[in-house]
């Protein structure tokens, strides 16, 4: 077991980091790229980046927005806070980047991690039944919204199991194990799925609103896409 956890927290999680890493990368690259060539062929460049920045703080807490699903609204709020903090500022996970990097950051209390990880457990599962019990977001999900959240859960019971070994019923090691080849497949699934939006979201306004800055010929190449040239518009 000790050579198996070795090699988790060691070269599998060194290429799924880097795996992770070189997917954003070419995420924003291929972005970078796309804003160039709609920039160059829009009618009008003028973009409005306060009205932008505004609606991405919206949709980072969308309540006003979604007034009628305001609980699955909450839920999601609490959800990404939660496992959003708990990896990046738990004083165990800091020790390991300091002794790897030699990088450290102010850490969150312990009592604090074990309230935000059970938050990200419970929240993580009534994500999951929200969806189902709701007929406008059942309609519009697919599997990976319903297996995601419950994943994401995996590295937080695991990691809440190893920092309470007392309540936990397995063995340390093998917790341990769970926990961190769970992390590891999350970090390779990052920049393959949904969860790409935990870095490209605050872009992801900016990218819309030039989308919508057509070139100034647009319109003719749309009528004759649809047969519709010299019809009224």
């Amino acid at each position: 077991m000790a050579t198996w956890l070795e090699w988790a927290r060691g070269p599998i999680f060194i290429g799924a980091f880097s795996f992770m890493v070189l997917g954003y990368l070419r995420h924003l690259l291929v972005t970078f790229f796309e804003i160039r060539r709609h920039l160059r062929r829009a009618g009008d460049r003028t973009i409005p980046t306060l009205q932008i920045f505004v609606a991405t703080l919206n949709w980072l807490f969308p309540l006003r927005k979604l007034k009628s699903q305001w609980l699955f609204s909450a839920t999601s709020i609490l959800f990404h806070i939660a496992i959003l903090v708990v990896p990046i500022f738990l004083a165990g996970h800091i020790v390991l980047w300091a002794r790897g990097t030699g990088l450290s950051w102010p850490a969150i209390p312990n009592h604090l991690a074990d309230v935000l990880t059970l938050v990200a457990i419970v929240t993580a599962v009534a994500l999951v039944i929200q969806r189902l019990s709701a007929r406008a977001t059942r309609n519009l999900s697919r599997f990976q919204d319903y297996a995601l959240p419950l994943l994401i859960a995996v590295p937080f019971v695991t990691g809440f199991g190893v920092m309470h070994p007392g309540v936990n019923p397995f063995s340390y090691d093998a917790t341990l194990l769970v926990h961190v080849m769970s992390a590891n497949l999350l970090l390779v699934l990052m920049p393959l799925s949904k969860l790409s939006h935990a870095v490209l979201l605050p872009g992801a306004q900016y990218v819309s609103e030039i989308g919508w800055h057509w070139p100034s010929d647009a319109g003719s190449k749309v009528a004759i896409a649809l047969n519709k040239e010299g019809e009224p518009v």
